[in-house]
């Protein structure tokens, strides 16, 4: 049951490059197609199974019937639970089981072609180098680069005050000036309100701003994930998407 034929990787190029695609493929259904992902995961069916491929197409469908599989099957029955949870949990537990299976798949290809201790850390190193899909479907991905991004841009502002200590004084004075924008900044978010509950911003929540309108929104307000939102070039609210859809 593999969207890719009898293709089978050989060397640890090969097996990256069929991680990557598969990998591309479950972030595609969680994320972007993530509606019709929900909606074929029926509980009312049989035990499901969501299939990434090599040529990034997904797929959910039953488990292979031959014994043994000619590959390691992903999570069954990830169907049953969708009603019982919350819907950003549910696709989360998904991202979680779909991580373990793409790891499964790629040492099962290495054991399968012989693969040595050098190739199995080169492996391991090239996918651990990529988000994995969890972080991907909750946000975290991003929060990390721009947390290792303030690192980075903290370290070479420390770097520079190590390496002229005669501008410190202006150093301190631009930090303080920094600091008065970000406080400029809070208070003006401050006074910003959901378009579609009314409330106030908060620092800690996701907002989505209208490309048309240009009213903010919380994400949970009109379904928007962060990840969701990576993919869109223009976002329009729910309000603006009706008034494009009347004649």
């Amino acid at each position: 049951m593999d969207g890719g034929g009898q293709y089978n990787p050989r060397t640890v190029e090969e097996v990256f490059r069929d991680f990557k695609g598969r990998r591309a493929a479950m972030i595609k259904a969680l994320t972007t197609d993530v509606e019709e992902f929900y909606q074929q995961c029926d509980p009312e069916k049989e035990n499901l199974c969501l299939y990434g491929y090599p040529s990034e197409q997904w797929e959910v469908n039953l488990p292979a019937e031959e014994v043994p599989p000619e590959l390691p099957e992903p999570a069954l029955g990830i169907n049953f639970a969708r009603d019982g949870m919350q819907e950003k949990d549910w696709l989360s537990l998904v991202a979680v089981h779909s991580d373990a299976w793409l790891l499964s798949v790629a040492f099962y290809f290495g054991a399968r072609f012989g693969f040595d201790k050098a190739d199995r850390k080169r492996l391991f190193n090239m996918m651990n180098e990529l988000p994995t899909i969890f972080e991907v479907v909750t946000g975290s991905a991003k929060k990390q680069a721009k947390e290792k991004s303030s690192t980075t841009n903290h370290s070479n502002s420390k770097s520079k005050s190590n390496s002229k200590p005669k501008n410190s004084r202006a150093l301190q004075q631009k930090e303080e000036e920094d600091e008065g924008l970000e406080e400029e900044e809070d208070e003006e978010h401050g006074d910003t309100l959901c378009g579609a509950c009314g409330e106030n911003y908060a620092a800690d929540e996701f907002w989505i701003c209208c490309d048309v309108c240009e009213k903010w929104f919380h994400g949970k307000c009109v379904k928007i994930t962060p990840a969701r939102a990576e993919h869109i070039k223009q976002y329009k609210c729910p309000s603006c998407s009706n008034k494009r859809a009347r004649p």
